[in-house]
């Protein structure tokens, strides 16, 4: 089974309803260790994507790529141009597919992990997104099933998010609240865990 536009809809729709589920979940979160306007980012971002998802091409890379300039236009925020510069980097990828099979999921989050270790300036270890996309890498390297995929991606972030609790912040505004930020979720890692979910399809 390969993913089209009509599955790339269908996530849209669900990343949508989950990020309007999790709103004062993402806020507070962020409330701790940052600005405490995650929550706004991500809700404002899908709303934006969404006003356009009937414009969408059949064209993945094309479509990708309209995504995450509706999503710049809705934020600022540094999380949202991370995002923004990962969907960017994909649709580069992918530009002319209509199609993606399982098998090249994997390398396309390793292209986006790449981007926001980049552009981010971030640094693995540090308790920030980046930690959850290459924790989702490391699960679904070699896995051709849909189903295996989804599966391992979705117990990549829970781990992630659970490895990372106990330890400090290093890297991104997180970092100016050391040893206060242990025992915390970093609220960039717990988006990217609702993010995954909703695109797996699957409850949190």
């Amino acid at each position: 089974m390969g993913l089209d536009r009509s599955v790339l809809l269908g996530a849209i729709e669900r990343l949508h309803a989950e990020m309007q589920t999790q709103f004062d979940v993402l806020n507070t979160a962020d409330g701790k260790l940052g600005d405490g306007d995650l929550g706004i980012t991500m809700t404002r971002g899908m709303e934006a994507i969404t006003e356009v998802v009937d414009d969408l091409p059949e064209d993945l890379g094309l479509a990708l790529l309209k995504c995450s300039q509706a999503f710049t236009k809705s934020s600022g925020s540094s999380y949202g141009t991370l995002m923004a510069l990962a969907m960017m980097a994909i649709a580069k990828q992918i530009k002319g597919q209509t199609m993606i099979a399982p098998s090249e999921l994997n390398g396309l989050v390793v292209v986006a992990r790449e981007q926001i270790q980049t552009r981010g300036k971030a640094e693995l270890g540090g308790k920030t997104v980046l930690d959850s996309l290459d924790a989702i890498v490391q699960r679904t390297s070699g896995k051709t099933d849909l189903e295996e995929i989804r599966a391992a991606a979705t117990e990549a972030v829970d781990e992630a998010l659970a490895t990372f609790q106990g330890k400090p912040a290093t890297m991104g505004r997180a970092r100016m609240f050391g040893e206060k930020s242990m025992g915390l979720d970093d609220p960039g890692m717990l988006a990217m865990k609702f993010i995954v979910y909703a695109m797996a399809g699957k409850n949190v």
